[in-house]
């Protein structure tokens, strides 16, 4: 129970009811005697970004009403309420993420059509339970592990590329993270905030921006609540992948930038903090590449490598960001790819080799990286060798992930006697014998 009546009174319950974080923000506003252009120079924003947060109903910048919630000094929990992210209503915060108007997606019968031809590996009836799931707060799972083991085995399932299996346990997560963050302790928030992010993660390898936006929302909401550097870094970084995604890189940069900023400051003096630091940098590089910034990109991607030097070879365990060296070269490989210079995307993989990363998710994703710049560079063959390697490893990051399907039906059409191909085809279309062959013969 909060020590200021003022968040338990009739106004501040009826705001909380009609889903108005913005009117309890004015409500604490006013209580402390300030003018809009008072609360907006403690935020760094003008009087007029105030006033819009304070009477739209739709929300565009979380992390901006957090730091207003914070400075009129409303407690977490009644901002989570007025968000609609807590207790079992259904979530305000699905309205939070959308910019615009419901597009088709939001009809069903347009979204299980979407669904169907998302791929075959994972079932339209698992994403479907994913979206249910995310329109409101989902029941618990009823298992008795321990959340933190739950949240491991959920993790296995995504390094692993067993997509699938994991989109089938994602409602159930979920609903324990928030059976845990009804503690309203850091912990619990961080816990909850983790869950989300894995959920964005696996929503845009899968491809599924728009639900993969909604998670990495929430996940950035819950990693504001838990205090923790590392875990807002965490959602942060994949709420930049999703806008990435969605087109949207110069905002994608401006997060990473703030991201790595906000890291850096720890002071970087454990080599959790130091690995952080570097995935930022990383990530900062590649979505910079991406929006075409090649002076930005090369500068962070060197840093990076510089950053890279302090971190070991094997990542303990239960690391949050489990990043090594070689980790970084694959991202350098990457950023010279998205650059458009696929020959030194494959200089810089050069020596790369599978045993230097702890997951299947890791190893194949490299396969499937320097197969992207074979392909830029016009060499089928070896597009299709990468690709293959990739199959054996994790046959998910080939078969659920649009961007390396489409190389395999592009290799098809204009390619179709190089060998590997077919193999590949059976792969990406689900068909038997979909998996690539293990003989002697092969990669």
């Amino acid at each position: 129970m909060p020590s200021d009546p003022l968040w338990t009174s009739t106004q501040a319950r009826t705001l909380i009811q009609r889903r108005a974080p913005g009117g309890l923000i004015r409500m604490g506003r006013v209580q402390r005697g300030w003018r809009q252009a008072d609360l907006g120079g403690r935020l760094g924003c003008s009087a007029a970004t105030v006033s819009r947060l304070e009477t739209r109903s739709r929300v565009a910048d979380l992390e901006l009403l957090r730091q207003a919630a914070h400075t009129v000094g409303m407690p977490s929990h009644v901002l989570t309420e007025a968000l609609g992210i807590t207790g079992t209503g259904v979530l305000a915060a699905t309205r939070v993420a959308s910019d615009g108007p419901c597009d088709a997606e939001e009809d069903p019968m347009r979204r299980r059509t979407l669904l169907a031809a998302a791929g075959a590996a994972v079932p339209a009836h698992l994403l479907l339970g994913v979206d249910d799931a995310l329109a409101g707060t989902p029941e618990p799972s009823g298992r008795t592990a321990p959340f933190d083991s739950q949240l491991a085995d959920a993790r296995a399932l995504f390094d692993g590329g067993r997509h699938a299996e994991l989109a089938g346990k994602l409602s159930g997560l979920l609903g324990d993270g928030h059976l845990a963050a009804r503690s309203r302790t850091e912990l619990g928030y961080a816990r909850l905030s983790a869950s989300y992010t894995l959920a964005s993660q696996l929503l845009s390898k899968l491809g599924r921006y728009q639900q993969a936006r909604l998670t990495a929302d929430r996940g950035i909401t819950y990693a504001g609540l838990s205090c923790s550097a590392l875990v807002t870094a965490a959602a942060a970084r994949e709420l930049a992948i999703v806008l990435r995604h969605q087109d949207q890189p110069a905002a994608a940069q401006r997060l990473m930038l703030k991201a790595a900023a906000d890291v850096e400051s720890t002071g970087l003096t454990t080599s959790a903090q130091a690995a952080a630091y570097a995935q930022m940098l990383c990530t900062t590089s590649y979505t910079a590449a991406v929006a075409g910034d090649r002076h930005q990109a090369l500068a962070m991607i060197e840093e990076a490598h510089r950053a890279g030097r302090r971190l070991p070879q094997q990542v303990p365990k239960g690391r949050l960001f489990p990043l090594t060296g070689a980790a970084v070269d694959l991202y350098a490989v990457g950023v010279h790819w998205a650059l458009g210079d696929a020959g030194a995307a494959l200089e810089a993989g050069r020596n790369l080799r599978p045993q230097q990363f702890a997951t299947a998710e890791r190893r194949s994703r490299m396969h499937t990286d320097l197969a992207r710049a074979w392909w830029q560079l016009g060499k089928p063959e070896q597009t299709a060798t990468e690709l293959l390697a990739a199959v054996r490893v994790s046959p998910g990051e080939v078969r659920d992930r649009s961007s390396i399907r489409q190389i395999v039906t592009d290799l098809t059409a204009r390619h179709p006697r190089t060998a590997g191909v077919r193999e590949l085809t059976a792969v990406v279309s689900g068909a038997p014998g979909g998996q690539a062959s293990h003989s002697p013969g092969g990669v």
